[in-house]
């Protein structure tokens, strides 16, 4: 398996007057392959615990293992972990530097020490795995290009990495409508067509809904829930009172229902329409 964590805590500012426990005591298992939403409300531990999953902050007790090595044993090498695990911040964008787009994809690899058949290799295949054309792009500026496709150029350099495990924090924010809808279904492609594993995180309970395989849900610190979308928005209430909601269309059947429609559970859109078509026919 990919990642494993066991019994994780982390605390800030340990024994200080601003001490503050961020992660308490979690444990879980993301297997080969696998899509996974994180979901929590604000400080609830999700972007300290991503962090854990490459290496950039360390427990203050536990373990976390990727494709079997513990990220804190002496014997382990965090460059080859951070190889294995790519990390996408929100707003990668802004981390774009070079002159070229080819030249910006290029640089993880390049400094990986491979040679420039294996680097142009991996710069069109990370181009193209975004949904940009190189023959376009490649000569461009990074910094003439739309806000989605700046983006798009930022995840292609991580992908030029060839990560096993790759983590998106909030990969659609302050992108319109089409360029969300683009960027995640490119996610969603990759994940298909590459078969790595992918960790979303995401405020969109339509995201989560459409495109992860399970949820984990975080809370306070702790793992409320970790299981598949249907089973975690059945627990509607629970997430209420946790400070998040359900996808819009689990509101829609819980109205319905209310009004005395017979009528299944429903997560996205074309099983709300399944359902609805079905209801008319009867």
């Amino acid at each position: 398996m990919p990642v494993k964590v066991e019994n994780l805590t982390h605390i800030y500012m340990k024994d200080s007057v601003f001490e503050h426990v961020a992660i308490d005591n979690i444990s879980f298992e993301i297997q080969d392959g696998e899509f996974i939403g994180l979901i929590g409300h604000t400080g609830s531990g999700k972007s300290t615990l991503i962090q854990h999953l490459n290496g950039l902050l360390k427990p203050s007790s536990g373990k976390v293992f990727i494709d079997g090595e513990e990220l804190g044993s002496k014997e382990v090498q965090m460059k080859k972990i951070r190889q294995k695990v790519g990390l996408v911040f929100q707003y990668p964008e802004y981390q774009l530097f070079e002159e070229t787009v080819y030249k910006d994809v290029a640089f993880g690899p390049r400094n990986l020490g491979l040679s420039e058949d294996e680097v142009d290799a991996r710069v069109r295949k990370a181009i193209e795995l975004v949904g940009l054309d190189f023959d376009s792009v490649s000569n461009v500026s990074p910094f003439e290009l739309s806000g989605g496709q700046k983006r798009r150029v930022a995840i292609a350099g991580v992908l030029a990495m060839e990560p096993k495990v790759l983590i998106l924090d909030e990969p659609a924010a302050g992108l319109d409508p089409k360029g969300r809808d683009d960027i995640l279904r490119g996610f969603k492609r990759l994940h298909e067509t590459q078969k790595i594993t992918v960790v979303l995180v995401s405020h969109s309970m339509e995201d989560i809904a459409n495109l992860v395989d399970k949820v984990l849900v975080m809370n306070k610190g702790k793992i409320a829930y970790f299981d598949t979308p249907r089973n975690v928005f059945g627990e509607a209430e629970t997430l209420e009172k946790i400070g998040l909601g359900v996808p819009q269309m689990t509101y829609l059947v819980r109205e319905l229902r209310k009004k005395g429609y017979p009528i299944a559970d429903c997560i996205n859109i074309d099983e709300a329409k399944n359902e609805l078509l079905k209801l008319f026919k009867r």
